[in-house]
């Protein structure tokens, strides 16, 4: 129920869509009955069908494009932008899609498409301009407001508090203000004590309690320095986190800040990379760990009776590492230590020369062969290609006190090889492990298509020059 409510911009918008998708649908055909010979014959399907199909198909074109993404409240300008976009593209690739057609010369089918086109797009742009109106209109009288905390309680997170409270269209209904460091609000601030509803280290129990949905901080300038520390620890997938920037941060070019009808402020994106990116990086994903799969099953076997016949234990290792959204799961290597190698000293690093690496498993790692069965995590999903490093849940939670924002490496799915892995060395120490999340801290940042690929290529080239540890 709580996860419905926290979607319902979502559900309310695409249902909408999906209507006025098939209206457009009839109108098209009412308007122009040749829309039938080039949508729907060719590919033998009837009227209502290829209307449904189509209507899924531009469903499908608004999701990819991220049309559903931020419906909360955004502005109704930003919305006509975004259909603008979308349709734009869903026409193009329509097009190419019906240009096999035979039964249409060129000039019916470029306008057929345009039209089409114009009436999806303007039904479209006014449903969401109809429907963000209407939204406008119950937040200014308080109704439909998202649940809010400010993490701070000194003058600043006052002056934010009534803001919000003047100002209904921000879409915050605050709940009430979090202490920072155990500080209790000045009575000069005019907060009220009963208005602080817990501490900091509580913050989880609050989030979960209050079923929290924005998170504003709002610091003092002399407490920036607690800044790290608060968004080290505010870290959720469904929380959208917020910082009020100071002005020297505003006017000095330090970091993008966004106007929220007014408010200036620092939004701290939960989705690292677009939808349309990550389907495509899935499915590449899928593909080349199939493809290799095959491809390397003899070799694999053949290693798989070296492992056996060098060593006692398994071939196969299955070890607990910690995933998306801290989500626990299984992670197959090939065997390259000793069987209970850490059977008397519990978890520890790898080192350089590790004496708990059998003869064999030195080479393996050379090459990083031992990592193969991996890519049996990622056609489960489990892990992608290019990723952060899953860790084992002993050392997450020990990093997770020891390094700040440690815990954001957990916003995508772990890979078999990443950034870190390619500019830095195995994990020998803390002071490594801290250098190698500043990696997969700025992959995150900067996660593409396009640095995915250079991460691939530069594993190969490190596969074939036999670097591993």
């Amino acid at each position: 129920m709580a996860n419905l409510k926290r979607y319902r911009e979502v559900i309310f918008t695409s249902v909408l869509d999906f209507l006025i998708l098939l209206a457009s649908w009839f109108i098209i055909h009412s308007l122009y009955p040749a829309t039938v010979i080039m949508l729907v014959l060719d590919f033998d399907l009837n009227f209502f069908t290829g209307g449904l199909l189509v209507s899924i198909y531009w469903l499908a074109i608004l999701v990819i494009s991220g049309s559903y993404k931020k419906l909360y409240l955004v502005s109704r300008l930003d919305e006509f932008t975004k259909m603008l976009k979308a349709t734009i593209m869903g026409a193009l690739l329509l097009y190419f899609i019906t240009n096999v057609n035979r039964n249409l010369t060129t000039e019916d089918q470029q306008f057929i498409t345009i039209a089409y086109w114009g009436i999806v797009f303007s039904m479209l742009a006014f449903n969401r301009f109809i429907v963000r109106t209407i939204q406008r209109f119950y937040a200014q009288r308080g109704r439909g407001l998202h649940r809010a905390i400010i993490v701070g309680t000194g003058q600043t997170a006052k002056t934010a508090y009534d803001d919000l409270i003047r100002n209904k269209i921000l879409g915050m209904q605050v709940i009430g203000f979090v202490q920072v460091n155990g500080k209790a609000p000045d009575e000069s601030t005019g907060i009220e004590p009963e208005k602080v509803i817990g501490k900091l280290d509580g913050i989880d129990q609050i989030i979960e309690s209050q079923r929290v949905q924005e998170i504003l901080v709002a610091l003092e300038p002399d407490s920036k320095n607690d800044l790290f520390e608060v968004i080290s620890r505010i870290d959720y997938p469904n929380v959208s986190l917020k910082v009020l920037p100071d002005f020297y941060q505003m006017v000095g070019g330090l970091s993008k800040t966004n106007q929220i009808f007014g408010l200036p402020l620092i939004e701290i994106s939960p989705e690292p990379q677009p939808l349309w990116e990550q389907s495509i990086k899935r499915i590449l994903d899928i593909l080349v760990s199939i493809v290799v799969l095959l491809v390397t099953l003899p070799f694999l076997l053949v290693i798989v009776i070296a492992i056996r016949l060098t060593s006692k234990g398994p071939a196969v290792y299955r070890q607990k590492r910690v995933g998306r959204n801290g989500k626990p799961f299984v992670m197959y290597k090939l065997r390259t230590m000793f069987d209970d190698a850490e059977k008397y000293s519990g978890p520890t690093w790898a080192q350089k020369n590790d004496p708990r690496v059998t003869p064999l498993g030195y080479w393996l790692r050379k090459l990083r062969l031992d990592e193969i069965p991996q890519l049996i995590n990622v056609l489960k999903g489990d892990m992608s290609l290019v990723g952060p490093r899953p860790e084992r849940p002993h050392f997450v939670e020990q990093f997770s006190r020891q390094i700040p924002l440690y815990t954001r490496r957990h916003r995508v799915r772990p890979g078999i090889t990443g950034w870190a892995q390619v500019k830095w060395k195995y994990d020998s120490s803390l002071d490594d492990v801290k250098e190698k999340t500043k990696y997969d801290l700025f992959y995150i940042e900067n996660i593409s298509l396009k640095m995915d690929s250079k991460i691939l290529i530069n594993t190969i080239i490190t596969m074939i020059k036999g670097k591993g540890q």
